[in-house]
């Protein structure tokens, strides 16, 4: 009987911290990022993520590195607040192209209101890369 109250804790224990953390799951198709924390929805914001001819990468991510402000090398010293990088050169971060929030617009960047990056940024710090993920999909 202890081995099973034991192996019940266990699953119970692993079902618990598969939902654990923040999830910001980006909506291509939608152009919508909803934020997650612990499996409870925090916010749901309007992106911009890659135009013809560029691809914003699908799939799931962790953060690699994360900057307050960067410029982009690639693309004439953009600005970047409150970058999140998950895959290469690839970034969640402000824009001050707000006009275009809700349509592809970005290099394949995914793009968010400067408010709602800095929020996104600071939630991801406070609980840690590792305890983050990023979800992309159509």
């Amino acid at each position: 009987m202890r081995l099973f109250a034991l192996i019940v804790l266990v699953f119970a224990f692993a079902a618990g911290s598969a939902s654990a953390g923040v999830v910001a799951r980006i909506d291509i198709s939608k152009q919508t990022m909803t934020v997650s924390q612990n499996g409870n929805v925090l916010y749901s914001w309007r992106v911009s993520t890659g135009r013809k001819p560029y691809r914003t990468p699908r799939g799931t991510f962790r953060p690699t590195r994360m900057h307050k402000m960067w410029y982009s090398r690639k693309y004439d010293m953009a600005p970047m607040p409150h970058s999140i990088f998950f895959h290469g050169g690839y970034a969640i971060h402000g824009t001050p192209h707000i006009k275009n929030l809700g349509r592809p617009a970005s290099h394949g960047c995914v793009r968010l209101h400067p408010k709602n990056a800095r929020t996104l940024y600071n939630l991801v710090r406070r609980n840690g890369p590792r305890n983050t993920r990023i979800i992309l999909q159509n």
